[in-house]
């Protein structure tokens, strides 16, 4: 033992929306310049709740407007971060009911509907959503 002591990642919070469609599974995006598949969602303003951060975050991100009132907190999860190097990501994650989306907007390249209830999901999602989130969710 070299009596080094593992300093402890930096920890990027966020709050992320699921959107479930029981025929196409629920909706992941892709940010711009990134490679990973996450849900709609992400950093709070100052003074944020983390339910305004999901409502503002999905109206930036899809066009769309949902209800703080219709979020259903699924939990907290942590994971090693899909889009910054040795940060983890720590989430409130809610479920909200399924809403039309069209075309991505603002930051968002690519929408993806990502069926839940697979022994493995695609190298391409995000830790958080793999090892967390998706198998709870089957």
């Amino acid at each position: 033992m070299s009596g080094e002591v593992e300093q402890a990642r930096p920890v990027v919070r966020v709050s992320a929306v699921v959107l479930a469609d029981a025929e196409r599974g629920v909706l992941t995006v892709r940010k711009r310049g990134t490679s990973r598949f996450m849900f709609p969602g992400g950093k709070p303003e100052p003074g944020e709740t983390s339910e305004e951060t999901a409502v503002r975050e999905v109206a930036e991100e899809l066009g769309v407007a949902i209800t703080a009132d219709r979020l259903v907190c699924l939990g907290t999860f942590r994971a090693a971060a899909a889009n910054e190097a040795d940060h983890d990501v720590e989430a409130v994650v809610f479920t909200h009911p399924v809403i039309p989306v069209g075309e991505p907007t603002g930051e968002i390249e690519e929408l993806r509907w990502q069926p839940i209830g697979l022994d493995a999901y695609p190298a391409d999602v995000a830790p958080l959503l793999s090892e967390h989130v998706l198998p709870g969710l089957s």
